[in-house]
Order: structure tokens, then C-alpha cells, then sequence
């Protein structure tokens, strides 16, 4: 019925509980989950998980926000991309959110970076996993410039505005929303969901993080996702297994899942 389409099952505070998070997933009739990679040191565990597991898919990139870390070429990245459940690439995208004493302009290793991943996608016909914060202009102007409505993807645990929301559908990117939507200070980020159109609208975890309420500041797992899908159920009116049916299509259309 739902699918968490971003979560980080591969962490350990995670990992270390697998069957546990399984079951509960069954349990919450969570049927499938997107388990994105955020290095590539980190990439065979997800690729192991997602191989072990039916209801895992796999994803392969580099976040933003790491440093030191290995800089995958295109070719990596495409080849990593044609395993067997890996479905996307990513999380990539670009973080000024923790700037310190740095300027913009000595960003360009995350932009690079960036447009790195954005030519491997379109080069293995895969959506991109997109995380932004702080950035969303240089975001959208490198996806444009890179081609990127080629491939399309997914603005994932957004939080921008509805003008930032409304530009990426028209690169072709669906929208994720994440725990952060039931927060009682994410009033402006409701409305956001509430005027997007349905068929672009996925739904996340983001866990370990942003556990939704009534679990705010516990740790997060997909059994949770079930929580986003209500508040959007309410948002927009209609019934918890209609919005459920409709994201759950809407995830399987964009990174190709079969029930």
C-alpha cells in the first residue's frame, strides 16, 4: 500500500536492526523501500541490502554535504547504475546550509560534483535522487544547464516554495515530502502540498531523521511513512488509501519498481 521512497537503512543505528524494521514494515503495509546511498564507501552495503531483500531498491551517489570521501567519475557512476534494484542516482544536489566561513564561490567542488552525477544519470537513463538546501537557484540552474528534464527525478524531504516546487515539476522532478510535513511549524510547507498536483507527489521517511509525529525526535524507520501519507490525505481531502495508492504509482512510475 505505501512505499517509503528515501530512507538510509544502510546507517548503522538502522542497519543493526534490520529484521526488526522489516517487520514492522509488513506490519504498517509498507511494501517497498528506496535505500539511498550517500557515499560511495557506503555503496556496497545498500547494494547488499537492496540485493537481500525483495521489498529494497538501491540507489548510488555522493551527498552534497560529504567531504573527503571518494569523488566518483561518470563511468562509475554509470556502470554502479546498471546492478541489478539500483534505480536511481543519488542523493546528489547541493547543501549551503553549513557554509561556515566559506563563500559560494568555493562551493564549485559540491557543483562539480553535481553536474558529475546530473551527466552519469542521463548517460544510464536513471531519475536523480536531488537534495537542496539553502541552494535551491544554483540547484535549478544546473539541472537546467546539465539537461537534467532528460532523466527527470525527485526533489526529495523538500522544503522550498511552492515558485522552487513548481519549477522543478517543469524539469520534470516529482516532489518527496518527509516527516518535516506534520511538523506544527510547517504551515507554509503544507500549503505547498496541498496545491501540487497529485501525480507528483512522493512521500519519504528520510530515516534515521525527521521522524513525523505523534514519533517526532525518535528514531525514524519506514513503518512511519504511513503518518506523511495522512497528513497528506488531509491536506488534500480525500481518503489515506487514495493518496497511498497514488504515491505508491507515482514512486513506481518514476525509478521503474514492480510491485
Amino acid at each position: 500500500m505505501f512505499i517509503d521512497s528515501h530512507c538510509h537503512l544502510s546507517f548503522p543505528e538502522l542497519r543493526e536492526r534490520l529484521p526488526e524494521l522489516l517487520e514492522a514494515m509488513q506490519a504498517a503495509r509498507v511494501e517497498q523501500a528506496i535505500c539511498i546511498c550517500t557515499t560511495m564507501e557506503e555503496f556496497p552495503a545498500v547494494r547488499e541490502l537492496a540485493r537481500a531483500h525483495a521489498p529494497l531498491f538501491a540507489t548510488v551517489g555522493v551527498h552534497p554535504d560529504n567531504e573527503d570521501v571518494h569523488e566518483p567519475s561518470e563511468d562509475e557512476l554509470v556502470s554502479a547504475a546498471a546492478e541489478p534494484k539500483v534505480v536511481a542516482i543519488g542523493e546528489t544536489g547541493l547543501d549551503y546550509y553549513r557554509l561556515g566561513e566559506r563563500t559560494l564561490a568555493q562551493m564549485e567542488w559540491q557543483r562539480e560534483r553535481f553536474r558529475t552525477h546530473i551527466r552519469a544519470a542521463r548517460r544510464a537513463g536513471k531519475p536523480l535522487v536531488v537534495h537542496t538546501r539553502s541552494s535551491s537557484a544554483d540547484t535549478l540552474r544546473l539541472l537546467r544547464e546539465e539537461g537534467a528534464d532528460a532523466v527527470g527525478g525527485v526533489m526529495h524531504c523538500f522544503t522550498e516554495t511552492l515558485e522552487v516546487a513548481r519549477a522543478a515539476l517543469d524539469l520534470g522532478f516529482s516532489i518527496s515530502f518527509s516527516g518535516i510535513l506534520t511538523f506544527k511549524n510547517a504551515a507554509d510547507l503544507r500549503e505547498v502540498a496541498r496545491a501540487l498536483p497529485v501525480d507528483r507527489i512522493l512521500i519519504e521517511t528520510d530515516s534515521p531523521y525527521l521522524a513525523p509525529v505523534p514519533y517526532r525526535g525518535k528514531l525514524n524507520q519506514p513503518a512511519y511513512v504511513p503518518h506523511v501519507a495522512a497528513q497528506l490525505a488531509e491536506l488534500r481531502g480525500v481518503t489515506l488509501e487514495t493518496i497511498a495508492r497514488q504515491c505508491s504509482d507515482n514512486t513506481r512510475r518514476l525509478f521503474g519498481l514492480t510491485p
